[in-house]
């Protein structure tokens, strides 16, 4: 049988560093990148919300200074995936404690991989729900997600935290196994939790 790979996504403005971290993962066989960005733009969001990625590998200077303190919350509007930072430059405490992860320019093939496995272990110990069925909250927030609302749009809406919101929607993947948002759209129209007419296109 041949071994599943873990998905990696890389958000990386230098091409060089890039094709370097993907040829280290090649080499080691564990994790496999399944696509390349160089930035943030529209475009590039709408690829990494339709991308089932295990992990996302990003260096935080695609993020301007400012926005970088949130970087870990913007990302969490477009995947479920593990976010592991990748340290070109040195950086603020505070900014780097937002992700799951570290991974550093200078840690040999061996370290990067270990780090990959601890940030993706640490990222899925989510509290287990009872059961598989989705919760009335968590249907609520699935409908949200399907609508093509952001999660600060859903959690001003349900009247939450974006955490919990974060927390909700990582339960509906565990539940229903499926991470991106063009899936969990079907899985709502399949189950009459939204009719196709609600739906942005």
């Amino acid at each position: 049988m041949k071994p599943v790979h873990k998905k990696v996504l890389l958000i990386i403005p230098s091409r060089i560093v890039a094709r370097g971290l993907e040829a280290v993962l090649s080499e080691l066989g564990e994790f496999r990148v399944e696509g390349i960005l160089s930035d943030l733009s529209h475009a590039s969001e709408a690829r990494l919300r339709n991308m089932d990625a295990d992990v996302i590998v990003i260096d935080p200077l695609v993020f301007d200074y400012v926005s970088r303190a949130n970087a870990r919350a913007r990302l969490a509007e477009h995947s479920d995936a593990a976010v592991v930072a990748l340290k070109t430059v040195p950086m603020e405490e505070e900014q780097i404690r937002q992700f799951d992860g570290t991974i550093s320019m200078y840690d040999d093939p061996v370290a990067v991989v270990r780090k990959l496995r601890e940030s993706l272990a640490s990222h899925e110990e989510t509290p287990e729900s009872e059961g598989h069925d989705l919760s009335q909250r968590e249907k609520e927030i699935l409908v949200c997600v399907a609508k093509g609302m952001l999660n600060k749009e859903i959690a001003d809406r349900c009247n939450l935290s974006i955490h919990t919101v974060i927390t909700h929607r990582k339960n509906i993947t565990r539940k229903t196994g499926i991470k991106t948002v063009a899936g969990l759209t079907v899985y709502a129209l399949l189950n009459n939790l939204i009719d196709s007419n609600s739906i942005e296109l």
